[in-house]
């Protein structure tokens, strides 16, 4: 089967394979539909498939499919003027690059990704990423700043478990302590 079924079947097909945790399967038919969406000139709906394809293939445990598919889209997004889906596509290629061992890379792309979600008002997204900061900050011996940007986390996440409650509390009794709050 080509690229030549209609992209929104594909999109459906990817959808349902997802919805049923067949990643693999999702991820193939989301690449399907971009290339669809591709052959009818549609860049910025093929490069939204691509990044659905990236978070399949993550699933999956395929990050260097996922990093492949994601690359170059935060530019078209940003050359399009669309900060959402372009701060999206940054979370997504610094979660594949996480997946790969990059960290360094991942951490520099998440906070980049955080930026655009909490400029556009993003802000359950952003307290994903922020959590995602602070894990690789605590990998790479930043415990501080891991700290913070858990409680930047913490303090946009909609809805807070007994646990979080606890460690939000805990954060604003560090930072009392030593004095930054």
């Amino acid at each position: 089967m080509g690229t030549a079924m209609d992209p929104v079947l594909w999109e459906k097909e990817a959808q349902t394979a997802y919805a049923q945790r067949a990643y693999e399967i999702a991820a193939q038919a989301f690449e399907k539909a971009a290339g669809a969406y591709d052959e009818g000139g549609e860049v910025l709906k093929a490069a939204e498939m691509r990044n659905n394809a990236s978070v399949a293939w993550l699933q999956a445990e395929r990050p260097e499919a996922a990093l492949r598919c994601v690359e170059g889209t935060p530019e078209l997004f940003a050359q399009a003027g669309d900060k959402r889906r372009q701060a999206l596509a940054l979370g997504n290629q610094a979660a594949a690059l996480e997946a790969l061992g990059q960290a360094e890379i991942a951490l520099e792309i998440y906070r980049r990704a955080a930026d655009g979600l909490k400029a556009v008002g993003e802000m359950e997204n952003y307290a994903r990423v922020m959590r995602r900061i602070s894990a690789l900050q605590v990998q790479t011996g930043q415990q501080f700043a891991a700290l913070f940007s858990m409680q930047a986390a913490l303090e946009y996440q909609p809805k807070l478990s007994p646990r979080e409650r606890m460690l939000k509390s805990l954060i604003g009794t560090v930072q009392r302590l030593m004095g930054i709050k």
